[in-house]
């Protein structure tokens, strides 16, 4: 596992990594997770709102340009927006099969793109610049799994290569592609953000 600093001068390099370099080249998928029940919550979480706009679009906002991008919910409403942005609307029928259905659901129409994105919808304070400066630097290790993380730990979005796909694919319940991380710790990237930006 390798860890690259997004904070200071770093920004600037991989701000032009992504408009020079690998991205161009490589056909990057982006899936968007916005099919939990949120059982706690008591209704659609992702519809409520911070500082005036949605958690969903937020979510979506983030999303960085030029990636083929999927949105799996059962909700209406989100997969309406997804449509408002450009992005396929994948609806989940049951989702209470579990995150493992979300991925599947997701990935099958990307399995021609060299790598995917997955990015949570309950992540409001991610930065589109910080998830494109981490498909810039997966552009450069596209064999590699690249993922977000603060002090070392790590979050969302992850960024998996082509060759993962079958295990992502295999994946069953509620389990996600941390099941599938832990088996490649040694091709694991990291890139270091805020802290806030993974909550």
């Amino acid at each position: 596992m390798s860890v690259i600093d997004l904070q200071g001068t770093n920004w600037v390099y991989y701000s032009k990594i992504k408009r020079f370099s690998g991205v161009i080249a490589l056909k990057i998928g982006c899936v968007v997770l916005a099919a939990g029940n949120a059982r706690r919550f008591g209704s659609n979480k992702l519809t409520a709102q911070l500082d005036g706009i949605s958690l969903i679009r937020r979510a979506m906002d983030a999303v960085p340009d030029g990636l083929v991008t999927v949105v799996v919910s059962q909700y209406p409403e989100i997969l309406a927006l997804a449509g408002e942005y450009g992005f396929a609307a994948i609806y989940n029928d049951a989702p209470e099969l579990g995150l493992s259905r979300s991925i599947r659901l997701g990935l099958t129409p990307l399995l021609d793109c060299d790598g995917v994105l997955f990015s949570v919808a309950d992540q409001p304070w991610l930065k589109r610049e910080s998830a494109e400066a981490l498909t810039a630097l997966w552009a450069q290790k596209p064999s590699k799994i690249a993922a977000m993380a603060h002090s070392g730990v790590r979050g969302n979005p992850c960024l998996f290569p082509a060759r993962l796909y079958p295990e992502l694919l295999a994946l069953t319940g509620d389990t996600g592609g941390s099941a599938v991380i832990r088996q490649h710790e040694d091709d694991l990237i990291l890139l270091e953000t805020d802290a806030w930006e993974l909550t």
